[in-house]
């Protein structure tokens, strides 16, 4: 009769079995019951159309994994049987997956692009500007790269002005993205105007630190713009969609951020002549402003107001003297006719009166004494001297003479004629 054997004895057993039978298996399914547990263990169930089996993935090989692993996904697991004695159940402990179709770096890739787009990693909105002119930037690369010779000789060529820090960091390995970020962390505490982090090209391994969620927060945190320069045109990467602005290659970012002092130099040029034109333009226009405020001051000053009521002044007197001459013209004018009409009246007077004067001068001479004396008149004449008729007293003897006739005669009588 076989020896029984307790409960405990016999998963023993099967542990030993199956453990040592099944050290080294893989397996493909479906996974589902999904559980991350806070120890940072991973466990599941695979499964196909008619069987399942539970997995545990530790926690050590867990953090290897580039991809989350999701409900319904198809995987192909790599590891071992491994048996829990105390409930003698079995399952597999597995050391890698991989997903079924796609390679697990291309899963984690398109499994975080899509987290940090719905988090709004990826808005334009959020974006910061890149300075047109910056005076410092970081570069968060490798010192040993190629990259780092390549932005360097660019930045001369294009911009010399510009000063650049170099922030140190593994750009490929284990630790790369860590060393990325820190970096980045490290330049944002820097007085500089941008961040640019990026490395050569190589293959998707080489280049998968970029693709990590550590340095897409970085970038994401930075309060200074972060350009992303990594691989080749081709290559984009987790960094590239965060990043303010994405450089195809670590060269054509430095020619893209710095202003190329060539045409630089052509652009002062054009701009100082157009500052001499306009200068020119406006010194002109300013001229003809000044000088049209000179003649307005000047018309409308006190002086010229002055001078503008001299000039009415001169105007009025010029008029006054004119009017005045004008009237004095026309008086002379009238005076002349009144002294002419005058002169003709005096004339016609004068006239006039030489013909009555000659008319009594006729009359007069017809009338004269002495030729009265010679027909009918006699000269009264006392002791040879005139004398007149009233002087001669009664019986006084007196002579009376005429042309032709001297007689000598006595007062007889004297009578006053009335």
């Amino acid at each position: 009769m076989q020896t029984p054997v307790t409960v405990s004895e016999l998963n023993n057993q099967i542990k030993s079995l199956l453990e040592s039978t099944f050290l080294s298996i893989v397996v493909k399914g479906e996974i589902s019951r999904v559980t991350y547990h806070s120890s940072g263990h991973l466990y599941f169930t695979l499964k196909d159309t008619s069987s399942a089996i539970s997995c545990i993935m530790f926690r050590g090989n867990n953090q290897k994994l580039k991809f989350r692993v999701e409900e319904g996904m198809g995987v192909i697991i790599y590891g071992a049987i491994s048996v829990y004695s105390p409930r003698g159940s079995y399952q597999i402990n597995c050391i890698n997956l991989e997903p079924l179709g796609n390679g697990a770096l291309a899963l984690a890739y398109e499994q975080l692009k899509k987290k940090l787009e719905a988090k709004g990693y990826f808005a334009q909105e959020r974006k910061k500007s890149i300075p047109k002119f910056p005076k410092t930037i970081a570069l968060v690369t490798s010192k040993t790269g190629a990259a780092l010779q390549d932005m360097l000789r660019v930045a001369k060529k294009r911009w010399p002005l510009v000063k650049i820090i170099l922030v140190d960091a593994l750009v490929q390995g284990k630790n790369a993205s860590t060393s990325i970020a820190l970096g980045i962390k490290k330049a944002g505490m820097l007085p500089v105007d941008i961040i640019v982090t990026g490395r050569g090209g190589g293959s998707i391994e080489d280049l998968w630190a970029f693709n990590e969620e550590i340095v897409a927060d970085a970038i994401y945190l930075s309060k200074i713009p972060v350009v992303s320069a990594v691989g080749h045109e081709i290559d984009f990467l987790i960094s590239d969609f965060v990043a303010d602005l994405r450089a195809p290659t670590p060269s054509a970012a430095m020619e893209m951020i710095l202003p190329d002092q060539n045409e630089m130099l052509l652009y002062i040029d054009n701009l100082l002549e157009n500052y001499h034109s306009s200068f020119k333009r406006i010194l002109l226009r300013k001229n003809e402003e000044l000088k049209n405020l000179y003649y307005s001051y000047k018309q409308n000053s006190f002086l010229s107001k002055i001078e503008l009521y001299k000039n009415e002044i001169k105007t009025l007197n010029q008029r006054y003297n004119e009017v005045l001459n004008f009237i004095l013209q026309k008086k002379e004018q009238n005076i002349k006719n009144i002294y002419i009409n005058i002169f003709q009246k005096e004339n016609q007077l004068l006239s006039k009166k030489e013909q009555i004067l000659s008319m009594l001068l006729e009359s007069f001479k017809a009338n004269e004494p002495s030729k009265k004396i010679k027909n009918t008149f006699a000269q009264i004449l006392k002791e040879n001297k005139p004398i007149n008729l009233e002087n001669i007293k009664k019986d006084e003897i007196f002579t009376l003479v005429s042309t032709k006739i001297k007689l000598t005669a006595k007062a007889i009588e004297k009578n006053k004629i009335d």
